[in-house]
């Protein structure tokens, strides 16, 4: 199974972000049973198994989207009851070894396209649970179509090199010196969600940088920065309280921001159909790891230009975006998220910011925010210098300690992935 994508020396990894399942006490009836199969539907929406392997106008779960790569096209995997093109033959302990141990029931490696480095620290009984409910929807007749890798990705082997440096298998196990919140929080956020995914950066042999857990990098091939989750002044996370911390999981906004392009996704998928409990301990947990403070951003653009930049982008913005963020960006949260003091703007990646004045965009519709408030797409009204002013004004303006940006950054998103 798998749920969002990386691929390291043989692969990558693609992905949007994710997050969470839950731990449940094991169930003392038969894996067929009702409340087996519930919890397990929790958990394959906690893990978002449906962004990946349900492809766009394709059948639940029958695998077969495309998930473009620095290394090639994979194609991800039918994971319905078929016997003959799905896992319809597998065992509980077939899928748990896939879970677990990033192999197939036959032995064979799994790229790491599929987290199985976070997935290990899944419980046996939630996987058991997931592979319960899998046995029960519609299964598909649909041959997996092979991965499109180019020399010598495609030589599996390659894996186990990749294995013996990045793979640390093991299920999670509670810190005891911390409250059962926090340790619930951290099994949703680093087993299952594979959060990790997207927000640690990935070094040259395509594995995470363990010493830099969480503190952000650029997605491959999508040109989305995942911010870091323990800096103060990326996703900001310290400073925010359970409850925005939670809403923003849960709703998509909330009064310190919204939001937008993979993460968007990954709370439309998954986040929105977390119980209250399991956002409020991710929360707890996510705010306890945003401690460190970075390292002040470095200017992308000499200073006579950045100040010709800022006076332009000031006019951009009173015309264009102060209807909606207000004359000093103090916005009208939620709907319409504060600009002042908003650490995603500040980031020293600009790639989100102006990605959003090119493309605009809605947070996710969700039970708890159904019909929200986007942003009309800049791209047309806007040139390359215009976009690039606006979004170096929003990032240095009302004490906000970014940096200006270049119009040069502003013409290579043009053509950047929507999704």
């Amino acid at each position: 199974m798998s749920a969002r994508y990386r691929l390291s020396t043989a692969l990558v990894v693609s992905s949007m972000v994710v997050i969470a399942a839950t731990l449940m006490p094991a169930a003392a009836q038969s894996p067929q049973s009702g409340d087996v199969v519930k919890k397990g539907e929790y958990l394959a929406r906690a893990g978002d198994c449906v962004a990946c392997h349900t492809a766009p106008e394709g059948k639940l779960f029958a695998g077969g989207r495309s998930m473009p790569t620095p290394f090639g096209t994979l194609y991800t995997s039918n994971i319905t009851p078929d016997a003959e093109t799905g896992i319809g033959k597998w065992s509980a302990d077939d899928f748990y070894r896939t879970m677990h141990s990033g192999r197939f029931p036959d032995g064979g490696l799994l790229y790491p396209a599929m987290p199985f480095g976070s997935y290990t620290k899944v419980t046996r009984d939630d996987s058991d649970a997931i592979f319960a409910y899998l046995k029960t929807i519609a299964p598909v007749r649909q041959t997996n179509r092979p991965h499109e890798l180019q020399f010598p990705y495609n030589n599996r082997s390659l894996i186990l090199g990749w294995r013996t440096l990045f793979f640390n298998e093991g299920e999670f196990k509670p810190d005891p010196k911390q409250s059962d919140e926090w340790n619930r929080g951290a099994y949703l956020v680093e087993g299952l969600g594979h959060c990790g995914m997207c927000h640690t950066p990935i070094n040259a042999l395509g594995g995470s940088r363990e010493s830099e857990a969480f503190q952000g990098g650029l997605i491959p091939m999508q040109d989305w920065y995942a911010p870091s989750l323990t800096s103060n002044k990326e996703a900001g996370l310290g400073d925010w309280s359970i409850e925005e911390i939670s809403d923003l999981l849960q709703k998509g906004i909330s009064t310190r921001g919204a939001v937008y392009g993979p993460m968007a996704e990954v709370v439309y998928n998954s986040l929105q159909y977390m119980t209250d409990e399991d956002t409020r301990a991710m929360a707890i947990y996510l705010k306890s790891i945003a401690q460190d403070e970075p390292s002040p951003p470095k200017p992308s653009v000499r200073t006579e230009e950045a100040s010709l930049l800022i006076s332009l982008g000031k006019t951009v913005y009173d015309k264009h975006c102060a209807s909606c963020h207000g004359a000093e960006g103090e916005g009208k949260p939620p709907h319409y998220p504060p600009l002042a003091g908003n650490q995603s703007i500040q980031m020293e990646s600009a790639v989100n910011g102006i990605r959003m004045v090119l493309n605009g965009g809605y947070p996710p519709a969700t039970a708890k925010n159904p019909m929200p408030h986007g942003m009309p797409p800049f791209a047309v009204t806007l040139s390359d210098d215009e976009v690039a002013a606006v979004a170096s004004y929003i990032r240095t303006a009302w004490g906000n300690r970014g940096t200006p940006v270049s119009a040069a950054e502003a013409n290579k998103l043009r053509s950047a992935p929507l999704q």
